[in-house]
């Protein structure tokens, strides 16, 4: 799907990365509606996700608090009030802090299953962060750290391993297991 902008994109992948969403689409509806002095205004909202519950988002990704103005503004009340009748929810879905946009940006790269490596591989990356440890530490206890290091981004991205996102990945980061709680992951909720 093409995005965009790249707040659009940063987004995307942030919900591509949410095991909880199956399916996504880029601008998918647009809304007409009438404002108070009786204008015929119009809005296309970045994106739609289906969440596994069924439950629905539309959301737009401004690049900053304030992007679009009192037009933005407008149409956020009006596509709230939209996707409450219709039993959606809407947001304006806010800008990520630039080390974790990078972070998803990397870590996007590994996500398909090519990067997994060969069956046993993923056990022992797997095995080599059972407790937290530096990537690189983990990454030679599991093999040849230029085979193991896709694998363990490709386990980040699907959150078999964890890590603090919100600082740059560098050789000496925590990485640990499913679960392990550190001060901000860059998890989405």
């Amino acid at each position: 799907m093409a995005a965009g902008s790249n707040a659009m994109r940063v987004q995307l992948m942030v919900l591509d990365r949410d095991a909880d969403v199956t399916g996504l689409a880029g601008r998918p509806v647009r809304l007409l509606w009438r404002d108070p002095r009786g204008q015929v205004r119009s809005w296309v909202p970045q994106l739609f996700a289906r969440r596994a519950d069924g439950t629905a988002l539309l959301a737009d990704c401004p690049s900053h608090a304030g992007a679009g103005g009192e037009r933005a503004r407008g149409a956020a009340e009006a596509m709230a009030q939209a996707c409450a009748d219709v039993g959606w929810a809407y947001r304006r879905l806010a800008p990520l802090d630039d080390a974790l946009a990078a972070n998803l940006k990397w870590l996007a790269g590994y996500r398909h299953p090519r990067n997994a490596g060969r069956p046993h591989l993923t056990g022992a990356v797997l095995e080599a962060f059972t407790r937290p440890r530096p990537l690189l530490e983990g990454a030679s206890a599991a093999g040849d750290p230029i085979a193991v290091l896709p694998c363990v981004f490709h386990a980040l991205w699907h959150r078999h391993l964890t890590a603090n996102l919100s600082t740059p990945l560098h050789e000496h980061v925590l990485i640990g297991p499913q679960g392990w709680s550190v001060t901000e992951t860059g998890d989405a909720g």
